[in-house]
């Protein structure tokens, strides 16, 4: 059999590019930040890393010729959510084709090669290796070992899928001082729970095996048939699904021809010898895992072996894909990718930074994680944002917003944070800026398993680009010139009680201005007003800690995630975590206002003087104070601020129409 040597490669380098889909008729398009490739000779190894030391060298010659605005250079590719489309690729016809030419259409009895229904793109410079796995532990090993003696500090990816999440726990196991990230896609470590297991007995009577093909393809009518009735479908898209009946019709054939009797027979029992050895050996694993669990496999309890894997497994994280099937990684929905950078999984060195090891969202992840999930937000409460230009004219966009880092937004916290999602949206959508939320420890990391939602909860969060506040962390984002969010009142502001509405909850001491100053960040205070529009907090923290059940369920809660603040005295050290109870009301609007950037360049020595720090942050504080003053007194004037008026106005201008506010 012919050998075509193929290895996927995570890479991460430029932090402008895009990551594409790595799912079934997605290409993983690539970019810079990630890419997948195929490994040939090194000759052409070298020659793509040559290639992209040539693109680095020409982007820093651009940077060194100097941009006024990086707008007017780089389109912005998050302006259209609308216009955003996935990315096209090979279609289940053609996977099924390279695989039969693979296995039937070869007969020169090459070694072994690797292969991934993962296309293959170019790979950057000191990017971590991806291997998509195939069935031998010892052909693996091999290679891991090879990568590993070549750049011992960088991770290996390890994706194994059913048999081959198998192989890759047993290499993890025996190689435990290798840095292996393992992406574990429905695991075959149940095999003896499952189905398949009876099978084997009957397969060796069965004349043919329609019933077990039918099991191996993962369901595809089930998986095209889904995809028809979740909506009314583009013809293009109902084009596509034609495509793929027609191939799910005749690919059972060539699979007959693929896999006769007796190979489907000794996979199964290599499926039984992989578990077992696998199974056997997980007390010996130390790497860092990622479980991909789907809640319709018809082949093995996935789910249920996640839970367990994840009790035994030292540094494990489980995703579920409740409406998937077996073969997780071929399904439309799923983005290998997107999963990856979705849990923190993805880094470059021994451990993860943050801030260095941040891919931004495709168009694509932006569209489906932040736009679609809450474009109701934005049609419900019709956001008016309001910044400053450098001559303090109040302007109604984010024209005042400055273009380059780093920049220090620091504001107020509505409840339950609900100003965050239409502020990122209009962010990207408007000016190409990502804002780096510096965020609460507990939606990275968990002390212990409790009563908390799961991490997956926060996925979205990660993939946008927030970070767990910490003094190193403040100081890679402002370093790395980043547009950097801060709420000072942080856990104690968004979970205010009744009556502290627009209220602030600053620590005493200053915190964040002489590490601004260090930098020469712009700090741009904000104010937000609007949540008592929306809802009325009915039930707050101290109804609840009235209730003895209430408040010991709020004090479990506290001991599973890092405390913060805990030198803290009164009200600011309250960071106890509850969820209030909040009555909704017909929705009114909301209303931001972005004052005039403080400069702290120039003031580094200045401002490392405590008092002058101090007044610095006093005056940040009543800037915010002022903006929230400035938005409520200014709504009153809007004739725009229930929903029924502005429902009328887009029925009479159109419904993509801007809807008018107060007069600035």
């Amino acid at each position: 059999m012919a050998a075509t040597r193929a290895s996927l490669w995570l890479a991460g380098l430029s932090v402008t590019s895009v990551v594409g889909y790595s799912g079934r008729n997605r290409r993983v398009s690539l970019s810079r930040r990630m890419a997948v490739s195929t490994e040939q000779k090194s000759s052409s190894a070298a020659a793509v890393t040559t290639g992209g030391l040539i693109e680095t060298r020409r982007l820093l010659e651009e940077e060194k010729k100097g941009r006024k605005e990086e707008s007017e250079l780089i389109s912005n590719v998050y302006s259209k959510p609308e216009e955003i489309t996935k990315e096209s690729g090979k279609k289940l016809k053609d996977y099924l084709e390279e695989s039969k030419d693979l296995m039937i259409g070869s007969s020169d009895g090459g070694p072994p090669r690797w292969f991934t229904p993962l296309e293959c793109g170019s790979h950057t410079r000191d990017s971590p290796l991806l291997l998509f796995l195939p069935d031998l532990v010892k052909l693996v090993e091999r290679t891991v070992r090879s990568e590993y003696k070549r750049s011992p500090y960088r991770p290996i990816y390890l994706v194994g899928e059913s048999l081959g999440a198998c192989i890759a726990l047993d290499v993890a196991a025996r190689n435990p001082e290798v840095d292996l990230m393992l992406i574990l896609a429905n695991p075959a470590t149940s095999f003896s729970r499952s189905q398949l297991q009876s099978l084997i007995p009957l397969l060796e009577l069965m004349p043919n095996i329609p019933y077990m093909l039918n099991l191996v393809s993962g369901d595809p009518l089930r998986m095209a048939w889904e995809n028809l009735v979740k909506g009314l479908l583009p013809l293009q898209t109902v084009g596509e699904i034609t495509q793929d009946l027609i191939a799910m019709s005749s690919y059972l054939s060539v699979l007959a021809d693929m896999l006769p009797r007796e190979t489907l027979l000794w996979k199964l029992q290599m499926l039984r010898s992989a578990s077992a050895s696998a199974t056997s050996h997980l007390h010996a694993v130390k790497a860092q895992a990622l479980l991909l669990c789907s809640g319709k496999d018809q082949l093995f309890p996935s789910q249920e072996e996640g839970q367990r894997l994840r009790r035994m497994l030292p540094k494990c994280e489980i995703r579920l894909f409740q409406e998937s099937g077996h073969f997780l990684l071929l399904e439309d929905n799923v983005d290998l990718v997107t999963s990856i950078k979705g849990a923190g999984f993805y880094r470059r060195g021994k451990y993860l930074d943050h801030v260095s090891d941040f891919m931004p969202p495709t168009p694509y992840e932006f569209k489906k994680l932040l736009y679609e999930p809450n474009r109701w937000v934005l049609d419900v409460t019709s956001p008016v944002m309001l910044s400053t230009l450098e001559d303090g004219k109040v302007v109604r966009d984010l024209a005042g917003i400055p273009s380059e880092g780093p920049v220090l937004y620091v504001g107020y916290h509505m409840l339950l944070g609900f100003e965050l999602a239409p502020m990122g949206i209009r962010f990207l959508t408007e000016r190409n800026i990502i804002l780096r939320g510096i965020a609460h420890p507990m939606m990275f990391i968990r002390l212990r398993e409790g009563k908390m939602p799961n991490l997956a909860e926060f996925d979205t969060y990660r993939l946008m680009g927030a970070v767990p506040v910490s003094g190193p962390n403040f100081y890679k984002l402002l370093s790395s010139k980043s547009h950097a969010l801060l709420y000072p009142g942080g856990v104690r502001e968004a979970l205010h009680r009744k009556g502290e509405e627009y209220k602030l909850f600053w620590p005493e001491q200053s915190e964040f201005v002489r590490m601004a100053s260090k930098f020469g960040a712009k700090i741009v205070p904000f104010g937000v007003v609007g949540e008592d529009d929306i809802g009325e907090l009915v039930f707050d923290y101290n109804d609840q800690m009235r209730i003895p059940s209430l408040r010991t369920f709020i004090k479990e809660l506290s001991e599973e995630f890092v405390q913060l603040r805990t030198d803290a005295n009164g009200e600011v050290a309250n960071q106890d975590v509850h969820l209030p109870g909040v009555l909704p009301k017909l929705p009114g609007r909301f209303y931001y206002y972005f004052g005039k950037p403080i400069e702290t360049e120039g003031r580094k020595q200045e401002l490392r003087d405590k008092e002058k720090s101090h007044e610095v942050y006093l005056h940040v504080k009543s800037e915010v104070e002022r903006c929230i003053a400035y938005l409520k007194e200014k709504r009153e004037k809007d004739p725009y601020r229930n929903l029924l008026s502005r429902l009328l106005y887009q029925a009479t201008h159109g419904f993509t129409a801007e809807i008018p506010t107060f007069e600035l």
